[in-house]
């Protein structure tokens, strides 16, 4: 499932954990601050979802010296990088289309 032999799984793999990180920041752990007084998740939850988000920039920013990839695609990755579920979708509709062979 989690590859890490190449820019573009790395960023596929990293874009995943990013992805449910979030979702777990949003769906439980903001809940549990807000709702029920406890902060310790966030503070957990988030610093994970921080890490991962500036390790998903990252790997975009390097996906497209490494493949070339248009400004578009680079782009589209970073917006999906702030929308829950985003790098999934940037995935399955951008980046399993690419070649796993960085272009020469």
């Amino acid at each position: 499932m989690f590859k890490f032999d190449s820019t573009l799984n790395r960023l596929r793999s990293i874009g995943i954990l990013e992805a449910i990180s979030f979702i777990l920041l949003l769906g439980v752990a903001m809940p549990l601050k807000y709702a029920f007084g406890h902060p310790e998740m966030v503070r957990i939850v988030g610093m994970a979802h921080g890490v991962l988000w500036i390790l998903y920039v990252g790997l975009a920013g390097l996906g497209q010296l490494d493949y070339k990839w248009s400004w578009k695609t680079t782009v589209l990755l970073l917006i999906a990088s702030v929308l829950p579920f985003g790098p999934i979708v940037a995935d399955a509709k951008l980046l399993k289309k690419i070649e796993c062979q960085p272009a020469d």
